[in-house]
């Protein structure tokens, strides 16, 4: 009779297995209490999985630094091993290449960037991004162990994503002769021989700093970026949002200033038009660039109240969404977010006033802190949440 069992009993434990190498992949290293809430397993079956997967070499067990140790026995956190895989992040943003690199546990082994000029064509984007990544770690990179390649572009993803699915299982995709930003994903798999996910670099944004930054750990996090464009992302439930068509987070395409003045999309008034730093400048019009803008800060009585009205659209235009969506935090990020007090003082003012009264005390308002590599860190955090890593995890000897 029990061999009749043996089937579904492997299969049975094979998912909790999956699940836990699952949860360890998309949250990074949890203590054994953690992983028991997230899972749903009993303590005893969840002992037995850890276990084996421990002697298996897929996980690996971290006792506390003694600086963050308490009274009474150490909490000790499991993570998957950081040598069973690593994921690329690149961000190919409007003028410039940032890429990274995390390993299977969360740890991030470095970041590089490299600014170009505004026409510079795909293949020299991606010839970029090659060169780049073979710098990180001072060159030690085992691209052997390489899990997936995530990627970071602007605007609209969808022909991307579509031409990634196409290359998977490809051993030798070709790009067209001139490439295009639709061969991206043919061009990476090219040069990394892994398997590529693509989506908008503001919306991964938001996945990095709800992965790595201001708002790590949180599951419901909304993500306003103020930049060249303005734009943002939704974290919900611990998951990225990209909405039926993959245009989730176009904030920067609300109504700020109804009647104002016409935005690139073809609309009037959009927050884009009134809180992107081409937009400051010319309200503020004695700047130069947005390095003199913010060192004029904040002695200079006219920056300061552009930055008053641009912040006072922001809260506005984020209130309107926070009403909508419930985020637990709210982070603004972005080059002009680097105006500090100032501009944070104006949106929050805004964003509670616009508020429903019982979310006004709820309202939880962050500074980003990934800075330029959010973008390459959220490709990562994309990999990591939803490619199949490790469903075949390595014996130990693999490990070596």
């Amino acid at each position: 009779m029990a061999s009749d069992h043996q089937g579904p009993l492997a299969r049975l434990r094979r998912g909790h297995e999956e699940l836990v190498l699952r949860l360890l992949r998309t949250h990074g290293p949890l203590s054994r209490a953690e992983l028991g809430r997230l899972s749903g397993l009993s303590r005893t079956t969840l002992y037995d999985i850890v276990v084996a997967l421990m002697d298996g070499g897929a996980v690996v067990a971290t006792a506390p630094a003694p600086a963050e140790r308490r009274r009474g026995r150490p909490v000790e956190t499991l993570s998957l091993h950081p040598e069973a895989g690593q994921v690329i992040g690149v961000d190919f943003a409007r003028r410039a290449v940032h890429v990274a690199a995390v390993n299977v546990a969360h740890e991030v082994i470095g970041s590089a960037s490299e600014a170009h000029s505004a026409g510079l064509g795909w293949e020299a984007r991606a010839d970029l991004a090659e060169r780049l990544v073979a710098r990180l770690a001072g060159g030690s990179l085992r691209l052997g162990v390489l899990s997936g390649v995530g990627v970071g572009v602007v605007g609209p993803v969808d022909d991307l994503s579509a031409a990634a699915e196409r290359t998977e299982g490809a051993t030798h995709p070709k790009p067209s002769p001139a490439p295009t930003r639709a061969d991206l994903p043919v061009l990476l798999r090219k040069r990394f021989g892994a398997p590529v996910l693509v989506d908008n670099n503001t919306r991964l944004a938001a996945l990095a700093e709800a992965t790595w930054g201001a708002a790590a750990g949180v599951r419901d996090v909304l993500y306003l970026r103020l930049s060249y464009g303005v734009g943002g992302g939704l974290v919900t439930g611990g998951t990225l949002h990209r909405g039926a068509h993959g245009l989730s987070g176009e904030f920067g395409h609300i109504t700020a200033e109804p009647g104002g003045r016409r935005c690139s999309c073809g609309k009037d008034g959009c927050l884009e038009t009134v809180a992107s730093i081409g937009a400051v400048l010319e309200a503020h019009g004695g700047a130069a660039d947005l390095a003199a803008f913010l060192a004029a800060l904040p002695d200079d009585p006219a920056a300061v109240r552009v930055l008053e009205s641009v912040g006072t659209r922001v809260g506005t235009v984020l209130a309107s969404v926070y009403n909508a969506v419930g985020p637990e935090v709210t982070v603004l990020g972005g080059e002009l977010a680097e105006a500090g007090p100032v501009l944070f003082r104006s949106v929050e003012k805004a964003l509670r006033a616009h508020l429903m009264p019982i979310s006004r005390a709820r309202a939880d308002l962050r500074s980003a802190t990934l800075g330029e590599a959010a973008g390459a860190l959220g490709a990562i955090a994309l990999v990591l949440h939803e490619s199949p890593l490790l469903t075949h995890y390595p014996a130990p000897d693999s490990l070596e």
